[in-house]
């Protein structure tokens, strides 16, 4: 591992089944093959969709990790994991904060979540804030307690008339503190043109060497995919094209894996428009609660039922983005800035996803940025300072990961954060 970069304290910590399954607390739940599923000791309960009304019988069985030190005052945590649901299925994921060896916090859930729309309505959890955290949607804030450490519970539901499923392949949990703030805050659900979420961060450390460690002058041959194209067609699932930037990102990231969803899977889109894939992907990443398909680990654990390993994680700076694109991985970056703050980039947004597929021999980043009028004008190449600011000050570094297991992930700072 490399030494950690200055500026931020950011952890990441994952945990893998079946191999993990001993590491916590496992209440009805089997290790098979590829992961945790419901067993015969699993509990019964009902449980009423609240975007439906539905009411149905479940069993139920829970995998608790252990509490997570993470070296630092944390003051926000994103969950994220990757699942098979099949339908009847879906799964809670809960987390609460840790200090001094006991609780600080209560449980919050922080979604309720399956690949379809057979059991639940996809969503996050409004309403959930006390005196010691809130909950933004994918992120847990910690508002009025000292959290040092994390606790994370997932528990999987099977419809009592189906056969099989659901099953639990990965969970886990990016912690990170505020850095010092730098310029104006932005953030916050649900605005501005493109939809991205999540509180405020400054700008973290970490200055790039002169050739980047390989990715100046390197630019991934990622597709190009415009969500304007969609403005004029499907508005369902979050508002249509000028909204579905994070569905479009991952829907490019995807077919640069050659693991985007076969035709047979998007059939059901009629009229198909400019390209239905993309449709498939805003409404299975759509959250019903927060009204837009912009969650994050929404946005990775779709990702992650085309074969490809997700997750969610903060980076402190360009200089760590650069060791994926070194390695090969585009990243998905959410950043948030005015008309004119990012040169190139000319138009407002509070939240917006764009791929990140490389950089300069100069160091700056080249996008595919998804809020274009064509594919052609999706390719943009921006000056690295204000991109990087608006970036970290815009989300925190937020980037989502997608690559194959086969695809080696680059060393790891020596503060993990992947």
């Amino acid at each position: 591992m490399t030494a950690v970069d200055p500026g931020r304290d950011v952890a990441y910590r994952r945990f893998r089944f079946p191999a993990d399954r001993d590491g916590g607390r496992a209440d009805g739940l089997r290790a098979g093959p590829d992961g945790l599923t419901p067993d015969a000791a699993a509990g019964r309960l009902a449980h009423t969709d609240p975007h439906s009304g539905t009411t149905a019988d479940y069993a139920a069985g829970a995998w608790t990790s252990p509490v997570v030190p993470v070296g630092f005052a944390a003051t926000e945590l994103v969950p994220s994991w990757t699942a098979d649901t099949p339908p009847g299925c879906w799964l809670r994921v809960d987390l609460r904060g840790w200090d001094a060896g006991a609780a600080t916090t209560d449980w919050y859930a922080l979604g309720h979540w399956a690949a379809d729309d057979s059991a639940v309505h996809r969503s996050s959890v409004p309403g959930q804030s006390d005196e010691r955290g809130r909950v933004a949607a994918d992120t847990l804030q910690v508002t009025g307690a000292t959290v040092t450490a994390w606790q994370v519970r997932v528990t999987l539901f099977r419809r009592a008339d189906t056969p099989a499923g659901p099953v639990l392949r990965t969970v886990g949990v990016v912690a990170s503190a505020d850095p010092t703030p730098v310029g104006a805050a932005a953030g916050g659900a649900a605005a501005g043109a493109n939809g991205g979420h999540g509180a405020a961060d400054g700008p973290g450390g970490g200055a790039g060497g002169p050739d980047g460690g390989g990715a100046r002058g390197r630019v991934l041959d990622v597709p190009r995919y415009a969500q304007r194209l969609h403005a004029g067609g499907e508005t369902r699932w979050g508002g249509g094209g000028d909204s579905w930037c994070s569905p479009t990102c991952v829907s490019m990231v995807l077919d640069f894996w050659h693991a985007g969803p076969t035709p047979d899977r998007y059939a059901w889109v009629d009229p198909p428009g400019p390209r239905p894939l993309v449709v498939h992907a805003a409404r299975h990443c759509y959250d019903h609660a927060y009204g837009g398909a912009g969650n994050w680990p929404f946005n990775t654990a779709y990702a992650a039922t085309h074969g490809v390993d997700a997750f969610v994680t903060r980076l402190r700076s360009l200089a760590e983005a650069e060791r994926f694109v070194a390695a090969g991985i585009p990243l998905v970056v959410s950043a948030a800035f005015t008309r004119g703050q990012v040169p190139g980039l000319d138009y407002d947004t509070r939240g917006h996803l764009i791929v990140l597929v490389g950089f300069t021999t100069g160091g700056d980043p080249v996008l595919n940025d998804p809020y274009a009028p064509d594919d052609e004008r999706v390719r943009r190449t921006v000056p690295r300072a204000p991109f990087e600011a608006a970036w970290q000050a815009g989300s925190g570094g937020i980037a989502y990961v997608l690559r194959p297991a086969s695809v080696p992930l680059p060393p790891a700072p020596g503060q993990a954060n992947w």
